[in-house]
């Protein structure tokens, strides 16, 4: 398996929204991993050969309606693009590798398994969910459990459906170290980080360039909430450091630039509220602080 090449699949935005996070996770990916790596970008795309062809006015393709990103549906068309051969990582744009990706591509997916990818288990709420957000694919073993491309493009509730599915059939999944996906970093140190997922759309590192450049050009980003500062100083550090080498190495914007997409149906996210690591969850109430103390005495 070490000589073959990482065929990474990363989803962004098909109208230019997301270039500075595209160039940044590019040179991530390239900077820290030893074997040759293939990225494929996933974008909505008018052409009806594409994979990820979409046409809003006739229905034809992926109906993206329901999806919170403009790629949210994606990740589960990836096996039937690999012609359901081999392995595939996915990852989001929003992403700073920072660990050798073949480690990662070589990850056990043993027994029932398809997928490895991030088990995160809420004792307290007695809860548990998988996050694709950074995720292997065995391609071939995925066929039998997933639906067809066909039915994936049509159905607008496809995600979140298989979403469900997942936490069903815990056998499915294969857990790896959770530093693959340190979300808005979950308290670790860098150095302990494989991969960082800036994970709250609001607090997004990107923003500060992004939005600017879109509005120079009389555009506006696909994230439609409020714009916060990220808590960890040096998390938005990091990110400029990536950016800047990424710059110093000769990577540019532009190389990334598609023909914009246009206008496509998607989830609003007004009213956003991110993540626990990225923001304060309002303080209970009184009454539910008290309740929750007598039902533990209980």
């Amino acid at each position: 398996m070490s000589k073959e090449v990482l065929n990474v699949f990363v989803g962004c935005d098909p109208n230019n929204c997301d270039l500075e996070q595209m160039m940044v996770v590019d040179y991530s990916i390239h900077k820290n991993t030893s074997v040759p790596v293939k990225i494929h970008w996933m974008q909505l795309s008018h052409d009806p050969k594409s994979v990820w062809y979409s046409d809003p006015q006739t229905g034809a393709g992926w109906h993206t309606e329901k999806w919170a990103t403009p790629f949210s549906g994606f990740r589960w068309g990836i096996p039937a693009a690999c012609n359901y051969e081999g392995r595939a990582i996915y990852m989001d744009a929003d992403m700073i590798v920072l660990a050798d990706l073949a480690e990662l591509w070589r990850h056990p997916i043993e027994g029932e398994a398809i997928v490895a990818a991030k088990e995160v288990h809420d004792h307290a709420k007695g809860k548990r969910f998988t996050r694709l957000c950074t995720c292997v694919w065995d391609c071939a073993k995925a066929k039998d459990k997933l639906p067809n491309l066909a039915t994936l493009r049509a159905n607008p509730s496809a995600h979140q459906e298989l979403m469900a599915k997942l936490k069903q059939h815990p056998e499915w999944v294969q857990p790896y170290t959770e530093a693959w996906n340190c979300v808005d970093g979950e308290g670790l140190p860098i150095e302990q980080m494989k991969i960082l997922h800036y994970s709250d759309m609001g607090t997004q590192f990107s923003h500060k360039y992004s939005i600017p450049r879109l509005k120079a050009a009389g555009q506006k980003h696909w994230f439609d909430s409020d714009i916060l500062p990220h808590p960890r100083k040096d998390l938005v550090e990091l990110f400029d450091q990536y950016y800047q080498e990424a710059l110093d190495a000769g990577y540019k914007l532009e190389n990334y630039a598609v023909v914009p997409f246009g206008a496509f149906p998607k989830a609003s996210q007004a009213g956003y509220t991110g993540n626990e690591v990225t923001r304060k969850q309002k303080e209970k109430s009184w009454l539910s602080r008290t309740w929750n103390q007598l039902r533990g005495k209980a």
